[in-house]
């Protein structure tokens, strides 16, 4: 069982709000077909960047639902994993749901609030992934932090467990993870699932994990694909001024505020010219002066991708 990705970079969108806070499911709809029009390798609707931690279980579910109906509306479908997770029995009920609605696959965000045992994180994925037979990937994040032992009797036990999200940077665990997980099979997908991605990215491609979470690409997909097109292409040049350039200013400006890995790219999306309103507390939006950083860093970013 496998998730089969297209080849672009893997998309997680925003969740659009109205006015009066609650979710606008057509300009959620609208904001994900424009980013589809770059040829993303797969979407993942109501995750981190779509504020999974801030929706009840019915808007996370009607969000999926908007982007499944998008997805497969396009000239292009490609595999969409939603968000799940927090306490195990909403888990649960969500997965089950996300069958029906029709999902490729879920990402397994991480349990609420709580510490656990190696025991126990393995206890909560088996209940996921024993609601269906969705594909799921875990996300290394948090309160789930997993040793590699831990992840190689997952899928020895688990067959629908196919992938493993790092969102943690221990670079050194990550590989025993990925050293670990091939000696028990051979089919399972790797992402780096740290904020910004890409400025890390070369680093986990050299201990086997390919695959990375671009947030950018939801409020900037063309600054977004041409690094993806870089890095796949082994352009090391063109990453560089893309890193230097665009990258790292964008991470040294995240890097002033909690929640700027979210509130940033909402921020570039209605820069962008989409209406998708701000973020939900405990997150807060920008003030004017990074916004100005913001649309400069944007516009280095265009200037760049113009002259590679």
């Amino acid at each position: 069982m496998t998730l089969a990705f297209a080849d672009g970079p893997l998309y997680f969108p925003v969740t659009a709000f109205a006015n009066d806070g609650t979710v606008d499911l057509d300009m959620t709809a609208r904001a994900l077909a424009a980013g589809l029009q770059h040829g993303p390798g797969g979407v993942f609707p109501a995750c981190g960047t779509g504020e999974f931690h801030a929706l009840a279980a019915d808007e996370s579910l009607a969000v999926v639902r908007a982007a499944v109906q998008v997805v497969q509306q396009s000239a292009t479908p490609v595999p969409v994993v939603a968000g799940v997770g927090g306490p195990v029995g909403q888990a649960v009920a969500a997965v089950r749901a996300l069958r029906e609605i029709g999902v490729d696959g879920v990402l397994l965000l991480p349990p609420y609030l709580v510490g656990a045992s190696q025991e126990g994180l393995m206890h909560y994925v088996a209940a996921v992934a024993a609601a269906s037979d969705l594909p799921v990937i875990v996300y290394h994040r948090g309160t789930a932090r997993f040793s590699a032992a831990t992840f190689a009797r997952l899928l020895r036990d688990q067959p629908t467990v196919v992938g493993f999200k790092d969102g943690i940077g221990d670079v050194a665990l990550a590989q025993e993870i990925v050293l670990a997980a091939g000696a028990v099979r051979e089919d399972v997908e790797f992402f780096n699932g740290l904020l910004t991605a890409e400025a890390s990215q070369a680093a986990y491609r050299a201990i086997g994990i390919p695959l990375y979470s671009s947030a950018v690409f939801a409020m900037a997909p063309a600054i977004a694909t041409a690094y993806y097109r870089a890095y796949t292409a082994g352009d090391s040049s063109a990453c560089d001024r893309l890193l230097q350039g665009f990258y790292h200013p964008l991470v040294a400006l995240r890097d002033t505020t909690p929640g700027y890995a979210v509130s940033l790219i909402k921020t570039g999306v209605r820069l962008g010219g989409m209406p998708v309103g701000g973020v939900r507390a405990p997150l807060t939006d920008p003030g004017p002066e990074h916004v100005a950083r913001l649309r400069e860093i944007l516009a280095q970013g265009e200037r760049l991708v113009a002259g590679l």
